[in-house]
């Protein structure tokens, strides 16, 4: 079956010809706008007998779709450590909401918290679930060969800055790869709230009615604890010079 994406020509038995404009992975529902029609008609995948341009049936699939790219990301990224591209890496964290994760890419030196920011290295599950495309060209579904040449085509100047070896980094994201794909991926955000990150490497599911994770506990990525060491140390200080919190560093200053 050939994937749906906004733009894509089907045909329907009533209308004739027409053009996606949405797709909604959640629910199995697209709306699609025929001929001069000003209104889009909402379609069900599941009932309402969807064709492609070529006369195929568009089903809904009834298993549950990915509600971010953060899994094809992940496989993606490993295939380009392998090819000695090593100095890519993938910042993951929730939107405010909870309802999401954000993604980001980014290469040259490992820096989390001052990280290099590139048009089209980013991203939100938000805009995923009614668009399932990374940015780059690629189509919906994509193989993980077929993303790193769209990523390729995209931007060849961001991804030559990935040259280049992090054994270190490249050794746990493989690690990391074999214990979540393809049902789950990692954040690298928490509540803070409740002080300094968790123990362990917090994991999401990539899709609904999946199973918590229940695998081993896995680490933080190489030197994610030197950036959170000290955090103990300034709130001791704080105690014992009596510093006012006005005139505390804030958590972005640190």
């Amino acid at each position: 079956m050939k994937p749906v994406a906004p733009g894509t020509v089907i045909f329907h038995r009533y209308r004739g010809y027409g053009v996606v404009t949405s797709v909604n992975l959640m629910t199995g529902w697209i709306s699609a706008r025929f001929g001069d029609e000003g209104r889009t008609l909402d379609l069900n995948l599941s009932c309402d007998q969807v064709q492609d341009a070529d006369g195929n049936p568009i089903r809904f699939r009834r298993s549950a779709p990915d509600r971010m790219p953060h899994g094809r990301l992940m496989a993606m990224m490993r295939q380009l450590h392998k090819a000695g591209y090593q100095r890519l890496y993938l910042y993951s964290w929730p939107k405010p909401s909870g309802m999401h994760w954000r993604w980001h890419m980014f290469t040259g030196p490992r820096q989390w918290m001052q990280r290099s920011w590139r048009e089209g290295w980013y991203g939100s599950g938000a805009d995923y679930n009614l668009n399932p495309v990374i940015g780059w060209g690629d189509a919906p579904a994509a193989s993980t060969s077929n993303l790193i040449s769209s990523l390729a085509k995209f931007d060849p100047q961001g991804l030559a800055q990935a040259l280049g070896r992090d054994e270190d980094h490249t050794k746990w994201f493989a690690h990391i790869c074999d214990a979540l794909l393809p049902n789950y991926a990692f954040s690298l955000g928490w509540d803070q709230r409740n002080g300094s990150p968790p123990p362990h490497l917090p994991i999401i599911a990539l899709r609904n009615k999946v199973p918590p994770y229940a695998g081993p506990p896995l680490p933080w990525p190489p030197g994610w604890s030197r950036l959170w060491s000290s955090v103990p140390r300034i709130a001791q200080q704080k105690l014992i010079t009596g510093i006012n919190h006005a005139d505390a560093p804030s958590d972005a200053e640190r």
